[in-house]
């Protein structure tokens, strides 16, 4: 008889879990560690809107909803949207709630992608995508953004459409970005589309962190490619909601209708109560990011000045919560093996770049959703370990 384990779908032996996690147990276990590893905001959720979630309890919304979420909801997602990035989608059809991000992202790359299919990746780039899309029997391709500053270009798209053809089926673009914290700005938006309206193939464009922009007001690429355009955002950074899972997708209502069978088998629909609560923060709570997003700013400049200091080579984070940073020259250039030894010698857990894809190694990530207390703690305890 068949041993059951070699009868799993061949695909998911092209898996494992994220080096991120791994990384993370492997050094939770030692004494006084410091780490910033996850990307967890370190806020809680506001009050008013766990007010709301008990609310939604005593009134006995615990029952399905249908399959795209609340009408509420989605109104106020629409809304949102429109106010925030002057983004607009019909609530009706073309707005799903989805149980976070990530199932977002995988309903739309499940009903998409099918076998010998490719999607671009620009690198480094987030580990959660490429197991997805091999799930899918589809291929990654990776286009390296190290020479252009973590920076996707129009001439970089043209090149890997020009080796790929026809065999590539979409592309998934992270602004802000995990892990390198870029953001596109309004003029890359437009160049960006401009050069993927030639091309028929889907935009995945992965807007978690469209909240925790820095430098400038978040830019959409539902604003200058909304037909090709797949939008994934959430709730969990913005409001500080990682376990409440709540995320959206928006797309035009013909793509809709096709993911929505997809997100219907794989979750029903996701929690009634974290729904009525995503509404609290959507509308009474659309400025309860702006509190957050300066903090992290103040934190992101000490880290960012601290970490050049000591020789790091950084690009200038413009989002989310990351610096990713080159290991000094005259350090131990294997980033696995970097951050094992700070974690040993110096009790400072930080995550090693290879965990984002060849492209990122010889670098760090270091996420500074951490109090100042602490990060001015991790940053004494990464100094003590260079200066050795």
């Amino acid at each position: 008889m068949n041993k059951l384990q070699d009868r799993f779908n061949k695909n998911v032996y092209e898996i494992a879990v994220s080096l991120i996690r791994q990384f993370d147990e492997k050094v939770s276990g030692i004494p006084n560690m410091l780490k910033l590893t996850l990307g967890e905001p370190d806020f809680n959720t506001p009050e008013h809107v766990k007010e709301a979630g008990q609310q939604a309890i005593k009134d006995n919304f615990s029952h399905y909803t249908g399959m795209s979420g609340l009408m509420d909801v989605r109104e106020a997602a629409s809304r949102f949207l429109s106010e925030k990035y002057t983004v607009n989608y019909e609530p009706t059809n073309e707005v799903l709630v989805t149980v976070g991000a990530t199932e977002a992202l995988s309903a739309s790359l499940l009903s998409i992608l099918e076998a010998g299919d490719k999607v671009l990746l620009p690198a480094p780039t987030y580990p959660g995508y490429e197991p997805l899309i091999l799930l899918a029997g589809a291929e990654p391709v990776y286009i390296d953004t190290r020479e252009t500053g973590f920076v996707l270009t129009p001439e970089q798209i043209d090149q890997a459409m020009a080796e790929h053809g026809e065999k590539v089926k979409a592309i998934i673009i992270t602004s802000p970005s995990n892990p390198t914290g870029v953001a596109y700005n309004e003029k890359e938006v437009s160049a960006l589309s401009q050069t993927l309206k030639k091309y028929p193939i889907f935009v995945i464009s992965d807007e978690i962190y469209s909240e925790l922009n820095y430098e400038t007001k978040h830019v959409s690429f539902g604003k200058y490619l909304r037909e090709q355009t797949i939008l994934i955002n959430g709730l969990s950074k913005s409001h500080a909601m990682t376990g409440w899972r709540i995320g959206f997708i928006f797309a035009p209502a013909e793509l809709t209708q096709q993911i929505i069978k997809v997100h219907q088998y794989l979750v029903t629909a996701a929690s009634t109560i974290s729904q009525k609560a995503a509404v609290r923060a959507l509308v009474q709570g659309i400025s309860d990011a702006e509190i957050m997003r300066e903090e992290y700013r103040e934190r992101r400049d000490f880290v960012y000045q601290a970490m050049t200091k000591l020789g790091f080579e950084v690009a200038r984070p413009s989002g989310a919560f990351y610096i990713f940073a080159k290991i000094p020259a005259d350090q131990i250039q294997d980033s696995m093996a970097f951050c094992i030894e700070l974690a040993e010698k110096n009790q400072l857990a930080i995550i090693p770049g290879i965990a984002f894809g060849p492209e990122g190694e010889g670098y760090v990530r270091i996420s500074y959703a951490a109090s100042m207390e602490n990060l001015v703690e991790a940053m004494n305890r990464l100094a003590a370990y260079i200066k050795k």
